[in-house]
């Protein structure tokens, strides 16, 4: 069974920095992809960042380019989110998700329970 777990959320100011971890076992899949998104209540849930199998492309959405870096590291299981000059629009509960088909996240994937993030003037 896969096991998700994420972490470092917290509350920060307008234009502070947050790092989200995100660790994943019971993977027995050779090789998948990793994503983090997020979502606010009443409102759709964004693709924030997804990084394809090797973690040597990632995909952001526009509203997070230039502020948010995600960087993967197989040998320990583990995607983080480096979040830059965050904004009140960055609030949110954070997943990180495993996906072995790198498609179709709901059905595929696997998640964790996500980490909420506060951003505040």
């Amino acid at each position: 069974q896969v096991k998700v777990v994420e972490s470092g959320g917290g509350s920060v100011q307008t234009g502070g920095s947050l790092t989200l971890s995100c660790t994943h076992s019971g993977v027995t899949y050779s090789n998948y992809c990793m994503g983090w998104f997020r979502q606010v209540p009443g409102k759709e849930r964004e693709e924030v960042a997804l990084a394809d199998r090797d973690g040597s492309t990632v995909t952001y959405i526009d509203s997070v380019k230039g502020r948010f870096t995600v960087s993967r590291d197989n040998s320990e299981n583990s995607i983080n989110l480096q979040m830059n000059n965050l904004k009140s629009e960055d609030t949110a509960t954070y997943y990180c998700a495993v996906d072995p088909l790198c498609s179709d996240w709901d059905l595929f994937g696997s998640w964790g329970q996500g980490t909420q993030v506060n951003v505040s003037s």
